[in-house]
């Protein structure tokens, strides 16, 4: 276990210096999901709610929320993001969209809080269009998958 970086010499927030890191690649994965009634899902797959096509819309909104993370996270720093691809899964059988988030950039500071934010913000979306169908889908399971990159190196969680 690290220590809290966060914190300065008189226990108070700061944002972390990374001034003296050097730029690398750095990936990280993120996924989520939301479940909600088999009618949702349906309506969510054949693309007949009136607020439009709720993948559609989920996608770009994760890409935005990813963006925005530092005007979300008081700490993250605001980075120069290379890529984002947000992907979604349609789990019938379970009654469910599984979202994954791949952010990448080439910086001083790692990207795992924007694949989360990125999964988080597509899983508000589509509860925002689809909650006059249903108010009862449950959002969970928002958790980083593997990230890659910098001094701590690689993690993946083990399944």
């Amino acid at each position: 276990m690290g220590e809290l970086t966060h914190f300065n010499q008189e226990g108070r927030a700061r944002m972390v210096d990374v001034s003296h890191k050097a730029d690398t690649t750095r990936v990280a994965v993120a996924r989520g999901e939301i479940k909600m009634k088999a009618e949702t899902l349906k309506l969510i797959k054949d693309k007949s709610l009136a607020k439009g096509d709720v993948l559609a819309v989920s996608q770009v909104a994760a890409i935005m929320g990813a963006k925005k993370t530092p005007d979300l996270i008081p700490m993250c720093h605001p980075l120069l993001l290379s890529g984002i691809d947000v992907s979604f899964t349609i789990n019938e059988p379970e009654s469910k969209i599984e979202i994954q988030a791949i952010v990448k950039n080439n910086g001083q500071t790692g990207v795992e809080m924007e694949a989360l934010t990125a999964v988080s913000v597509a899983a508000l979306t589509i509860y925002d269009m689809c909650k006059a169908a249903e108010k009862s889908m449950v959002i969970s399971d928002i958790y980083l998958v593997k990230k890659s990159g910098g001094k701590s190196g690689d993690y993946e969680v083990k399944t």
